[in-house]
C-alpha cells in the first residue's frame, strides 16, 4: 500500500514545521512526516524550510543567524509558536505513535550545505531512539553520501526535481541515487514525463511523488503503485487512497 507523507507537516493545513503542525498531522494517521532542518552559527539544528525567515516567520534575515536567544521568540507565521529545533520535534515523535520520518537537510542562503549536519542530525535522531523510522534526505549526491559515511544505519531518500536533475539528466540522476539510498522521490511533473524509463531503474514501492494536492494527481499515482505520496493535504491524500482501497475490496 502506498504510503502518505506530511510534507512540512500538513502546509496546507497548518504553519509548516510548526510544532502544532506536526502534532496535528500526527492525529489524522499519516504514515510518514516530512520536515526540514538547518544549522545556526550557534550550533543549534533548527527545523524550518527556507534559509531566510521571511515567508514563514515573523522576522527577516538569514537562518542561520539566528541566535539561541532570538529563536524561540521568532514567531511562525500564523502561529504563536516560536520556531522548534530538531531535538524538539524528535521529542515529540519520540513519544508518539510510530511514524516514519523523512528529515531534509537543507542549505544555507548561498546553496552551500552546512558542514557537519549530516552527523549532527545522525547522532539528534540516534539519542532520541529513531534511527529505525527516519530517514536522512537530501537534493544533494554528496550530502547523501556524507550521510551514508556517518550513519550508515539510518536509510536515506534522495529528491529529484527538473533543477537537481538539469546538469546530469532524470534518468542518470536516478540511477546514481538509486545505488546510494532506499527511496528516491521525484518531483510529480518530472516523474510522469519519464516514468517508465525512471521505473525501468528503480521498482516502484522505491518511488516517491511529490507534491501532489489534487484529488485527480493522488489518484494516479496511487494507481501506479509509487511507494510513497508526499502531500501539503495529507488529510485528502488519506481519503483518496481510503477510497481506493474500498473500491479495491
Amino acid at each position: 500500500m502506498t504510503k502518505i507523507v506530511g510534507h512540512r507537516g500538513a502546509r496546507n493545513l497548518w504553519p509548516e514545521n510548526s510544532m502544532e503542525g506536526f502534532r496535528r498531522t500526527l492525529e489524522l494517521g499519516v504514515d510518514a512526516i516530512e520536515f526540514d532542518v538547518h544549522l545556526t552559527d550557534a550550533g543549534e539544528l533548527v527545523v524550518i524550510h527556507d534559509a531566510t525567515l521571511e515567508r514563514t516567520a515573523e522576522a527577516t534575515g538569514v537562518v542561520r543567524g539566528l541566535s539561541p536567544t532570538d529563536r524561540p521568540v521568532t514567531r511562525l507565521k500564523g502561529s504563536s509558536e516560536g520556531i522548534p529545533t530538531l531535538d524538539e520535534v524528535l521529542a515529540l515523535f519520540a513519544s508518539s505513535r510510530p511514524v516514519d520520518l523523512h528529515v531534509e537537510l537543507k542549505a544555507d542562503a548561498g546553496g552551500v550545505p552546512y558542514r557537519g549536519l549530516e552527523a549532527l542530525a545522525a547522532e539528534a535522531i540516534r539519542r532520541h531512539g529513531l534511527t529505525g523510522r527516519s530517514l536522512l534526505t537530501s537534493f544533494n549526491l554528496d550530502v547523501l553520501a556524507e550521510c551514508r559515511r556517518v550513519a550508515p544505519e539510518i536509510g536515506r531518500l534522495c529528491s529529484i526535481n527538473a533543477r537537481s536533475a538539469e546538469a546530469l539528466g532524470a534518468q542518470t540522476m536516478v540511477r546514481r541515487a538509486a545505488a546510494l539510498v532506499e527511496i528516491v522521490a521525484v518531483e510529480k511533473t518530472l516523474l510522469a514525463a519519464a516514468f517508465e524509463e525512471i521505473n525501468a531503474i528503480i521498482p516502484r514501492t522505491r518511488l516517491c511523488a511529490w507534491v501532489l494536492n489534487d484529488g485527480e494527481g493522488l489518484q494516479t499515482w496511487l494507481a501506479h503503485g509509487v511507494g510513497w505520496i508526499t502531500s501539503d493535504d495529507p488529510a485528502l491524500a488519506l481519503q483518496i487512497r481510503a477510497e481506493a482501497l474500498d473500491v479495491i475490496h
